[in-house]
């Protein structure tokens, strides 16, 4: 197993050197400028050649600023199997995501709506993960919601819970981030909850639509009190 470059030698000195670049990537994305280990570089005044011993590539370089960029699941390894609270969980942690970059993917966003719009590539917070993330956690419904319902249901729910719905709550209905957060998370479970309600029963002989007991299985369980 290969040891990183900044845990050898000098370790203090090699700690600044990579929190500088990372600073400097954050600022970078704050700017609206797609951050390369060369502008990374140049923006922390350090030299090209010792950023490549930190990060080889840019792929790199968004891992170390954004831990979940390559993630492919937000769920745990030993996750619940109920909808509503793997939805929870999932949720937790995107919305979490998006308050804390919240600057870079306000960049981001600006840089998606320009006429001539760039390149996918120098938008890496706009590539559409949360939609894979959403699916994931709703993958027990898979076979008890049809699939169409099921993609307008994970569509409907990251409508409600990107930085776009944030940018709303907060810029134009003028709430606090917190209740922003608490808000576009209740959005999140009601559409589960009204999709899940909307299911006709799978009882043999019964076509019917049973809106508290098919609803129940997808409603959110109460937190308990810390």
């Amino acid at each position: 197993m290969s040891i990183p470059y900044e845990a050898t030698g000098r370790t203090n000195q090699k700690a600044r050197t990579h929190a500088a670049l990372l600073a400097a990537t954050r600022e970078l994305l704050a700017e609206g400028v797609s951050p390369t280990v060369e502008r990374a570089a140049d923006q922390a005044a350090i030299s090209r050649t010792t950023a490549y011993r930190y990060f080889p590539n840019r792929r790199a370089l968004l891992s170390a600023v954004y831990p979940g960029i390559n993630a492919r699941s937000l769920l745990d390894a030993d996750a619940p199997t109920d909808p509503a609270e793997r939805l929870d969980q999932v949720l937790e942690r995107f919305i979490g995501h998006v308050l804390e970059y919240e600057p870079a993917l306000r960049a981001q966003l600006r840089l998606s709506l320009d006429p001539h719009p760039a390149d996918p590539e120098q938008l890496p917070f706009r590539q559409g993960r949360a939609i894979g993330w959403i699916e994931d956690a709703l993958a027990p419904l898979r076979g008890r919601v049809p699939h169409a319902e099921l993609q307008r249901l994970v569509l409907a729910i990251r409508a409600t819970t990107g930085i776009e719905a944030l940018i709303w709550l907060t810029d134009v209905a003028g709430l606090a981030r917190a209740d922003a957060a608490a808000l576009m998370r209740s959005s999140a479970h009601a559409l589960l909850r009204d999709a899940c309600r909307d299911q006709p029963s799978t009882e043999a002989g019964d076509t019917s639509r049973r809106p508290q007991s098919v609803g129940a299985e997808c409603a959110p369980r109460a937190r308990q009190p810390d």
